[in-house]
């Protein structure tokens, strides 16, 4: 008998590269208020062929329900190119807050610091508004609508909008990608 899986709690921590710890650390816990929760240096093989160990500081911050926002410091292998700007579709931080308001209070608190910050944008189900880190990761904040209609629509119709989309675009990721990379599922 297969034992039952226990459904996935929270996101403990998510990890990202960054150019530099301090900068790092002044974006997340002096102008977004994260607490600097540890800040771990190590060396270690993780077997992936460089001849050598990874020398690294991994930082992590906490969050206000208790997870953590992490970073590399990892300058013996880093690349300027790997702090460009990402697009956000590639990779972007969304951080929550409770209210309109707080989220206008938070527009003003990084405006004020001297961070470029845009929005708010009111996408319907969540008011959202924009930055950069030091890293080039997009970071959000964003509060949840009043009215949550809008995504209690969605999880009804969710897996009939995914087919819809996959018939839609399958041809033209066949070409782009191959169509033996688009069903990576075991057989």
């Amino acid at each position: 008998m297969k034992p039952s899986l226990k459904a996935l709690q929270n996101i403990h921590h998510a990890a990202y590269r960054c150019r530099d710890a301090e900068q790092t650390r002044w974006f997340y816990e002096d102008i977004l208020g994260l607490k600097l929760a540890a800040a771990f240096e190590e060396d270690i093989d993780f077997g992936e062929g460089l001849g050598r160990n990874r020398n690294f500081l991994h930082i992590f911050f906490e969050m206000g329900d208790g997870n953590y926002l992490a970073f590399f410091d990892e300058p013996g292998i880093s690349k300027a190119e790997d702090f460009k700007r990402k697009d956000s579709f590639d990779m972007h931080i969304a951080l929550e807050t409770d209210t309109m308001e707080d989220l206008l209070a938070w527009h003003k608190h990084i405006n004020d610091a001297g961070k470029t910050c845009l929005g708010p944008i009111d996408h319907g189900f969540v008011h959202s508004m924009y930055m950069y880190d030091p890293n080039g990761i997009q970071v959000e904040i964003t509060c949840r609508a009043s009215d949550p209609k809008l995504m209690e629509h969605q999880n009804d119709t969710a897996r009939s909008s995914l087919a819809t989309w996959t018939k839609k675009t399958r041809e033209i990721k066949e070409k782009t990608f191959g169509a033996d990379t688009l069903d990576k599922r075991a057989r």
